[in-house]
């Protein structure tokens, strides 16, 4: 630390926060110690200051700070955390210190959490795909090295299983090189807490995963914080150890909460249904911090999990998190309620840059056009099906009724998977071409005739030859 200045001069406190007087040197974001009157020391961060006061944000609870026992020490730096490779296989809480009862790590340097922003002309264009092993995700909604994808999911969906199973799955196809994940949990409960630590340890994956938890019971203003600490440890695995690295941050909704309570706490005017006006500058220095770097080997790939409120799309934060990511993935109520996992709604879903991350080399020649048939067909079976609940399913073409078989087959082949089955993309592929062997071949329209004749044909000779088998 550079000094430290200290003050017995607090005014009063609002909420998370503690107003100092005569403080005429505070700097934003500087790092204080609040020294109670028993002697504990909790830290906090100026978030404002003027010539005459400066507002202190407190990390943890602010009972038992009397103003006139307390005293306030300013630092005269930013947030830090040490980073090391030794935070691989290592469980946080959500400021950074160890939960688990190993030894102490020795770290290699120390970073300031709030990181630097990354110049828009040394980033890379993202390229590489992540093979997630979830059909729904690296078939139809595929996931690229640098890229940011947010998950959208409800109250009650399973996004938990779907974000350990990712952390056990996730690898970068055709490479030998070192990938890791981070994982933020956000304001989860215990159970959740201890659901996410056992599946990382009983899979292994806990060996290359470091993860950061913030409980529902530890104090909302620490949210703030864990999402920047993992992204900051990331940074130091990907960008300074050449690791390409998985961020699954979970549940940014709770984090976007914990701003609100701090805006109000600040008497600041409210936006959008009381979230803070600078929420939307808040979430990108977060996303932003994702991406590919032109001569550094690794990299950073953000799977950020959202809950809607009330499972509305136009909330502030889905909106807000859909202005500045790269696509989205939709949970499915309805899907859940068929049994099926993961829920994955592919109407609505989308990868923006999935492009740049499929194709011969990458994943398959066939990939691209797999990917559209199966979406408009499924579409078309979704219509084919809400016309049927009108005429009933009697009265459709033969065309709608074979749509709706398919769409049938396509929920229960292609999007249902097991917890633990992890799937190649050539398996997914392959899947998908069973399924569009269902249709005649003069519906697919979105593939090439090429590999129409490669895939499409050797699928259905193989079925017709089964069938002879059993005559």
């Amino acid at each position: 630390m550079k000094f430290e200045i200290n003050y017995n001069t607090i005014e009063r406190v609002a909420g998370p926060l503690v107003i100092v007087g005569k403080v005429s040197s505070a700097a934003y974001n500087e790092i204080v110690k609040v020294r109670l009157g028993t002697g504990e020391i909790r830290l906090g961060q100026v978030l404002e200051t003027t010539s005459r006061y400066a507002v202190v944000q407190v990390f943890g609870p602010t009972e038992g700070i009397n103003v006139d026992k307390t005293s306030v020490s300013f630092l005269g730096d930013t947030f830090h955390i040490g980073v090391s490779d030794d935070m691989l296989g290592r469980i946080f809480d959500g400021q950074g210190r160890p939960r688990d009862i190993k030894a102490g790590i020795n770290f290699k340097e120390s970073r300031d959490i709030n990181g630097e922003p990354i110049n828009p002309a040394s980033r890379q264009k993202p390229s590489d795909f992540i093979e997630t092993g979830i059909s729904t995700i690296d078939g139809l909604n595929t996931l690229v090295r640098g890229q940011k994808l947010p998950l959208f999911s409800g109250s009650g969906l399973p996004h938990n299983e779907l974000a350990a199973q990712i952390t056990r799955q996730a690898k970068v196809k055709n490479s030998n090189e070192s990938f890791a994940v981070v994982f933020a949990g956000i304001g989860i409960t215990y159970d959740d807490a201890e659901y996410f630590t056992s599946e990382f340890r009983k899979t292994g994956a806990l060996s290359r995963t470091a993860a950061f938890i913030n409980l529902a019971d530890d104090p909302s203003i620490e949210r703030i914080l864990t999402p920047r600490i993992a992204l900051t440890t990331a940074e130091y695995l990907a960008y300074e150890r050449g690791m390409h690295v998985l961020v699954i941050i979970n549940d940014m909704t709770n984090y976007a909460e914990a701003l609100r309570e701090l805006s109000s706490a600040r008497e600041e005017v409210p936006g959008r249904r009381g979230y803070p006006g600078y929420m939307y500058t808040d979430f990108a220095s977060i996303y932003e911090r994702a991406g590919v770097v032109k001569g550094k080997k690794g990299s950073i790939t953000q799977l950020d999990i959202v809950t809607m409120p009330g499972d509305d799309v136009t909330h502030p934060i889905i909106d807000l998190t859909g202005y500045i990511t790269e696509g989205q993935i939709y949970m499915s109520r309805d899907l859940v309620n068929k049994g099926i996992y993961p829920p994955i709604q592919p109407i609505g879903s989308l990868s923006r840059l999935m492009p740049n991350g499929i194709g011969a080399g990458k994943t398959r020649e066939d990939h691209r056009g797999v990917a559209d048939q199966l979406y408009g067909a499924y579409a078309r079976a979704q219509e084919a099906k809400s016309l049927s609940s009108i005429v009933g399913a009697e009265a459709l073409s033969e065309m709608d009724k074979m749509f709706l078989r398919f769409g049938d087959e396509f929920e229960n082949r292609f999007i249902r998977q097991g917890t633990y089955e992890a799937r190649s993309i050539d398996d997914t592929l392959d899947i998908g071409w069973e399924l569009l062997s269902m249709l005649p071949e003069q519906e697919l329209n979105r593939i090439k005739e090429e590999y129409i004749a490669k895939y499409y044909k050797r699928e259905k000779n193989a079925k017709e030859g089964k069938q002879e088998k059993r005559h």
